[in-house]
Parts: C-alpha cells; structure tokens; sequence
C-alpha cells in the first residue's frame, strides 16, 4: 500500500473492516488503490473462507481485472459512486457467468450458468469488484435441516467462534462480512436466512420488501417469498447498497417502477412510533431456549430508541395463523422448484442432511387446498398488517432469542419451543426487516436488534438503525483471536 504524500496512512485491518464509506473515503484520498485493496481481502477470503466455511468459489483473475479497470476510471476521474473499486462476495445462489454456481448442494456441483444475474449486474456497473462466491445452506434450506453442516463446503462457522454456527442460509455472506474478508456481501432470505446469521455473527442485514431487489439468476426457493439484501457493516451500508441493486427488471415481473430505492433524507427520531414485540422468555423453562442476556440486551436497546426520542409501546399481531401459512407456502413451493432433484434418487441422496430430503418428498405431495388456503391467509395477513402500521412506524423485537448454537447440536433441539418472533410474518407479508448487533451474550457471542417496517419503507427502519449505531458501538465490535481485530 502506497499512501498519497501528505496523506495519513491507514491500517490493513482498519480497511479490511471498515465501512463502506470508510473504505471510499480511503480510495478517494489514494490512500490505497482498489487493486491493493483487492488483493488485501482475496487473500484473506483465500486463507481463512475456508476455516468459517465460508467461501465457496473464488474469483481472483475476475477481480483483479475489476480493480485495475476501477483504478483507470478513477485516475481519469470516473467515479461510478460510492461503491467504486470496493470488493465484495455473494451468496452462491447467484449466477456468476462462466463461474460455478453450486446453491451449496453436492446435487449441483460444477453447475455454470452462461450470465450474471441482476444484482451482480448491477453491482458491477456501480464500479464494485466481485472476490467470490460465498457458502450457503443447500438449496437455501429447502425440505429444512437438522445441523449447520447441510452444504457443500461444511457448517458456516461464526467467526467469534468458529465451533458455533455462522446461521442459515446465507452463512457465508454473514461470516465473511463478520471476518472481513468481504467490504460487503449479498444475501438472500425467504424466511430468517438474512436476520438469523447477522444476528449470530453481528453484521448489519437489510431484508427488503419483496419486488424490491430483481432475483433474476437467483436460484428460486420459494418464487412468492424469495428476497435478496445486503449484509455489511453498519446500517448505512445496506442503505447505500440498496440503492444499487433496487429498481425494476422486467425478467423479474415481482419488481416495478415502485421497486427503486432512494435515498433520501432521514426521518427524525423523536416521535416515531415503535411497537414493541416481546419475546415469551419463559424464564425457568427448560424447554424454551431464550437466554436471559438477551433480555438484557434488548432493553438497553429500548432504552437507547428512548433516549432518542422515539415512542415505544408494547403491541401484538393480529390473531392470524402467519407462521403455519409462511411455513407451507415455503414447503410446497421448495419442493415444488426442486421437483428434478427429488425424482431423481441419486441426485436426492447426495444430500448433507436426512431431515432435508424427508422435507422435500413431503412438500410434494402437500394438497393443493392446504396451499391455496396458505394464500388466502396471506392475503388477510397483508391487510391486516397495513393497518397495523397505520399505528406504528416500526416494529422492534430481538433478532434471534439465543446466540449462535454450537455446531454439534441439532437445530431442532436447539430452538425447540422458541418464540418464532417476527420471521414468519416479515417473510408471509413481503416486509422489510433490518437486522444489527445489540450487545453479546452467552459465551460472548453477538445478539441481534431487528426491526420490521411497513412494505417498502425502508427508510423507518435505515433511519432507526442509523440513529442507534450513531449512539451505540456494537457494529464496530470485530471478532477476537485468529480471526483478526
């Protein structure tokens, strides 16, 4: 790294986990070029992807390219915006041209598409460098799973530690983000696979409203829930990353001329409605795996969101069954887009987890009644939920009630009774949900703050996230030990 003269110099690690408007900042002063920078995060996504099973493919020669091209554009001066020459990874449900794009399945292996899908697209006109391909759940979870090991590349490991999972199914979005082994990275959520890992590995994770982000060359879960986001630093970032990949695409009919996402200015504080979800902690329960640190940490929050002005008050969700609804659109809709695989009993066998392929034969032979009527409590859900935020301008309520599992525990011992919180209505009703770190829990592990908006208001939510971040230092909490601060 050469710094500009007169220029202070930067450390390798402080850009590494930097914001990204930090990281801009840097590029800008010619503090580093994007090339160096480049080289700073592949070879670390190189050396230590793997340790948190978080890298599924990388792409060095493509990057380098990238950088290069970004550094003679900004020499020129042309500068594409904020994102210019900053490096990133995605999860690998998305469609890299000529690169392989797996879904975390042995099923697929060596599977390469022909294109790019829209985010990437979009992402590289705005000057980004694409590092690699980050691990995911199979299948992003299809059939559901027991263990954190259901992928191609191994359980995704947090990296505040490693015999803990990262969380699914973007694992290797979160873990990488969390490491800084990325500036940023894009995941995908159908139903808690962005707030569930940026909870346990305490990264700031934006799920959009549904139709806002294309999923273009995305791989389907479910076609009526699917949704992709950023997972970076701070609240900030996944603002600054939405306005890149949002907006309408006509190879994706969910998007619109409502889908563009822009920035404007930011709410105030001071008066904003916020509901407050409160999880059963259940407190003596054996059964029931909320964590009394989490307790603690969800109230300092409150009490930051009041200290800023904000107007909390406890509410309740309408009396509407979202989570069995959410939960069998998701099934038949997976087993549905994996037909191929689940007929094919040597592709199904090549599955990592038995509870999977179980799921995803039982999802095929759901009656098409149950389904419908899944719908149709969707619809009311809906309703129901714009009239609640008539009332509120925001929900808050913890983004996970535990912290990360350890890797040898089953899933479904280990959230067994748990308050299923806002997930499932989030993802039936299409919501947008903004996930960040609160404070640490057992074993120092991260807990996550989330908050739930109204159908494309992600400024409510961006404004209360940036507000809190401003008062707080969670998000710049980096893990401890091998892992690198």
């Amino acid at each position: 790294m050469t710094p500009k003269a007169n220029t202070p110099a930067i450390s390798d690690t402080d850009l590494l986990f930097g914001t990204l408007s930090e990281i801009g900042a840097a590029l800008k002063k010619r503090q580093i070029s994007s090339v160096d920078l480049t080289t700073l995060y592949l070879d670390r996504l190189e050396a230590l992807g793997p340790k948190l099973g978080a890298l599924a493919h990388l792409t060095r020669p493509l990057a380098l390219v990238q950088a290069a091209q970004a550094d003679r554009e900004r020499k020129s001066g042309k500068v594409r915006g904020p994102l210019h020459g900053i490096p990133f990874g995605v999860k690998d449900l998305l469609a890299t041209a000529h690169d392989p794009t797996e879904w975390g399945s042995p099923a697929h292996a060596g599977q390469v598409f022909e294109y790019d899908a829209a985010v990437v697209e979009r992402l590289r006109e705005a000057g980004a460098v694409l590092l690699g391909k980050l691990s995911m759940i199979q299948l992003a979870g299809a059939g559901g799973y027991r263990f954190g090991s259901a992928s191609s590349t191994g359980p995704g490991r947090t990296p505040w530690n490693p015999e803990h999972w990262a969380g699914g199914s973007s694992s290797g979005p979160a873990a990488a983000a969390a490491a800084g082994l990325v500036g940023f990275a894009i995941g995908s959520e159908t139903w808690g696979s962005i707030v569930c890992p940026s909870s346990f590995c305490g990264v700031s994770g934006l799920r959009p409203t549904f139709g806002r982000v294309s999923r273009y060359g995305a791989m389907s879960l479910a076609t009526t829930m699917d949704k992709l986001g950023p997972m970076a630093r701070s609240a900030e970032d996944c603002g600054t990353i939405l306005e890149i990949i949002s907006g309408e695409d006509p190879r994706d009919t969910t998007t619109s001329e409502a889908s563009r996402y822009r920035r404007g200015k930011l709410r105030g504080i001071k008066g904003m409605r916020i509901g407050i979800i409160r999880p059963e902690y259940r407190k003596g329960d054996k059964n029931h795996n909320a964590q009394p640190e989490t307790e603690t940490a969800f109230e300092g929050a409150l009490g930051v969101l009041t200290g800023l002005g904000a107007v909390l008050s406890d509410a309740t969700l309408p009396m509407i069954p979202m989570d069995p609804a959410a939960s069998l659109i998701v099934s038949v809709e997976g087993s549905a887009a994996f037909e191929s695989v689940i007929r094919d009993p040597a592709r199904l066998a090549k599955l990592k987890d038995d509870e999977q392929e179980a799921g995803l034969l039982a999802g095929l032979v759901t009656p098409g009644a149950d389904y419908l009527r899944s719908l149709r409590l969707r619809g009311m859900a809906q309703r129901a939920m714009a009239d609640f935020f008539t009332r509120y301008d925001a929900l808050v309520a913890p983004g996970m009630l535990q912290v990360a599992p350890p890797l040898s525990i089953s899933l479904d011992d280990y959230f067994a009774g748990s308050d299923k919180g806002l997930s499932g209505m989030g993802n039936l009703c299409g919501l947008p949900a903004l996930c960040m770190p609160m404070g640490l829990g057992a074993g120092q592990l991260p807990l996550g703050l989330q908050f739930v908006g109204a159908a494309y208001d992600e400024t409510a939510l961006l404004s209360l996230g940036i507000a809190y971040q401003k008062l707080t230092d969670w998000h710049r909490r980096r893990p401890p030990g091998l892992f690198g601060s």
